[in-house]
């Protein structure tokens, strides 16, 4: 498949595409990071954040998929080895052992800062592009993403 086959211009479904594979990097670090946290929680938030870092990363497992294929559709390929992730994110590893859990959350909500970011410069390429679907798609990532950094800011009482 390419781009023109779903009406789309070629030239301009370039950038959008470079900046999903930027994005599905992203995905990836954050995701690895998310797992982490989940495996390593402890103290008397374990239960409350073993549950959220859950629910996140199952959410962001999904849109690593999402990503993947809607680059596909675009009759590109996505990006698909950890040195690729690696070297294209932004978000970087960190050590998830021993670290405290207010520690972890301030990690997730940096790295959700950085998503948001992302998704906000993708939406204004898919813009340009004519690309709705893409649009829509990272919309409702960042929505995700926005309502979940309001609820970790209030758990470690950041405003």
């Amino acid at each position: 498949m390419n781009a023109k086959e779903i009406s789309l211009e070629e030239g301009k479904v370039k950038p959008v595409v470079d900046h999903l594979n930027d994005l599905l990097a992203n995905y990836h670090i954050y995701y690895q990071k998310v797992r982490g946290c989940h495996w390593n929680i402890k103290g008397q938030n374990f239960f409350t954040l073993h549950l959220k870092f859950e629910e996140l990363y199952t959410a962001a497992l999904t849109t690593i998929d999402e990503l993947a294929e809607r680059i596909l559709t675009l009759g590109k390929p996505p990006y698909s080895t950890f040195k690729d992730y690696i070297e294209t994110s932004q978000i970087k590893e960190i050590q998830t052992i021993g670290l405290k859990d207010t520690k972890m959350v301030k990690a997730i909500i940096d790295d959700l800062a950085i998503l948001i970011a992302k998704e906000r410069e993708i939406m204004e390429i898919t813009a340009k592009a004519g690309d709705d679907g893409s649009n829509d798609m990272v919309n409702a990532f960042m929505q995700f993403n926005e309502k979940n950094t309001w609820m970790l800011r209030s758990f470690v009482n950041e405003d």
